[in-house]
């Protein structure tokens, strides 16, 4: 059994590992779907939202439509809402942050506990510091997942990229990146979802060539547990490179030890894809996993981004497996 991380409250399915097949190439590739299925099949095409700048997506499904907190505007979180992961609409905005600077949005619905909704959000610290403003993270709650979010608090300072993993019994952890003297991943419990607990702990670090291709970074983390694996998946170099990749780490439990998969990094640049990262990992109607992350436009060095999605599955070894595509039609979730 594969539970979701964040979204483990709301939508879970199991994943076969059965069906997985080789190409000519050695890499694997999803499962194929029924033939019947596949004469009728929708098709995507990335990039989702042709023309809108859009990073750090997190997506969470309530009921039967999905709801997509993602980075833009930097002045708060729209949030966009879609019965197929593939055509989407803006519902408005979600929150209104007047610190401004607001990225890398992550929802939490405490379905098992009192039904509302959880925004981890990071912005703009009070006061400026050489290199610009300082950044924190916080909480907002709300009752609806379209909002508005309510500001409750800040939980950790000099820190990005805000993760909430619920486990099978139901104990929360926090993680996020911390980027007090260089990036790390640090992770810790939490009493419930406002409150984190304990010491927070460093999980990660950047240790590893392609973490280091421009800047040396580890941030991004979200948190899948399959067979009673943790698997701690996380972004590395820099967000504004084409070098931006995602790679994991695996731990007997949330907090680890982790090792990081010596396959690293499994989604990256290559053909027309450049900069795939941070992302998060949600199950579509279909009831196979979806990687809904960003790409870079183009091979500079810059913030221009765009909203991808494209199938990922755990291969018959326990290998994270997933693919990256850009302008090519494929068969929908």
């Amino acid at each position: 059994m594969f539970w979701l991380g964040t979204i483990k409250q709301q939508f879970a399915l199991p994943v076969l590992a059965a069906g997985i097949a080789l190409s000519s190439h050695g890499a694997e590739r999803p499962p194929d779907r029924p033939a019947a299925a596949q004469s009728s099949q929708p098709t995507y095409r990335n990039p989702l939202l042709p023309g809108a700048t859009m990073a750090d997506p997190h997506v969470i499904r309530v009921n039967d439509l999905y709801y997509l907190y993602a980075t833009t505007h930097t002045r708060g979180y729209d949030v966009y809402t879609s019965p197929d992961l593939v055509n989407w609409t803006n519902r408005g905005l979600a929150f209104d942050d007047p610190r401004r600077g607001v990225w890398a949005p992550d929802v939490f619905h405490h379905r098992r506990g009192d039904g509302k909704f959880y925004l981890y959000y990071t912005d703009s610290a009070a006061g400026q510091r050489p290199g610009g403003p300082k950044k924190q993270i916080g909480v907002a709650v709300a009752d609806s997942p379209l909002g508005p979010f309510v500001d409750h608090a800040v939980l950790v300072t000099n820190a990005i990229d805000a993760h909430v993993f619920q486990d099978d019994d139901g104990a929360l952890y926090f993680y996020y990146a911390d980027l007090e003297k260089g990036f790390k991943i640090r992770g810790q419990r939490m009493t419930d979802p406002l409150t984190p607990r304990g010491e927070a702990k460093i999980l990660l670090h950047p240790t590893d060539p392609w973490e280091k291709a421009s800047g040396h970074v580890t941030e991004g983390p979200w948190m899948l547990k399959h067979q009673g694996v943790y698997y701690l998946m996380y972004s590395g170099s820099g967000a504004d490179s084409p070098h931006y990749a995602i790679g994991y780490a695996t731990a007997p439990s949330p907090l680890g030890p982790f090792t990081k998969f010596a396959g690293n990094p499994i989604v990256r640049r290559g053909g027309n894809v450049f900069g795939p990262g941070h992302h998060c990992v949600v199950a579509g109607p279909d009831g196979r996993l979806w990687m809904v992350y960003h790409q870079k436009a183009n091979e500079g060095i810059n913030w221009e981004r765009f909203l991808a999605i494209d199938p990922l599955w755990f291969d018959e070894h326990g290998v994270i497996r997933a693919k990256t595509t850009r302008g090519a039609e494929a068969p929908a979730p």
